[in-house]
């Protein structure tokens, strides 16, 4: 089936963009990614803001790249908001659609500018979104500066033994 389907868009052109974490579901759900990607939102900002007006070069590599990772982190937020959250989920936390559209959009007013703020409040976004998320789980979580620019405070999962 998948083979005529790949031989049919390929005769017509079509491009397959169908991927996906997963729709099995495996039922491996993380939301490290999502935080790893808007740290580096912030950290492109920072550099994009540091670079001087002269690097036309670097600073539309850097705005590529951020781009790219703020859509990272829209696709992993996607991706656990669709298929993680479920009903009894979204009783215990209520606000879990409200934050994850606040997500969305402050992931686009971050490719839209090269505002720091905006960048910070992706994070600290992301942070919440991860205290419910491992909450669901029944797995604690701490803060902590991330050992990385922009050393900024992350949400992560206190692992046992």
């Amino acid at each position: 089936m998948i083979s005529t389907l790949r031989r049919v868009a390929e005769r017509f052109g079509f491009v397959i963009h169908a991927r996906g974490h997963c729709d099995i579901p495996c039922g491996i759900y993380d939301t490290g990614p999502a935080i790893y990607h808007a740290a580096s939102v912030l950290r492109l900002i920072d550099q994009f803001n540091e670079a001087g007006n002269d690097d036309f070069l670097k600073r539309s590599r850097l705005v590529a790249d951020k781009e790219n990772q703020a859509e990272k982190v829209k696709h992993e937020v996607r991706v656990i908001w669709g298929d993680y959250f479920k009903s009894q989920h979204i009783e215990a936390h209520p606000e879990i659609h409200d934050l994850t559209h606040a997500i969305m959009q402050q992931a686009s007013k971050c490719k839209q500018g090269a505002s720091r703020e905006d960048g910070v409040t992706l994070v600290e976004l992301l942070n919440s979104f991860a205290e419910i998320f491992w909450q669901t789980k029944g797995v604690q979580t701490a803060r902590g500066t991330s050992p990385y620019e922009p050393k900024i405070s992350v949400v992560y999962p206190v692992l046992s033994d």
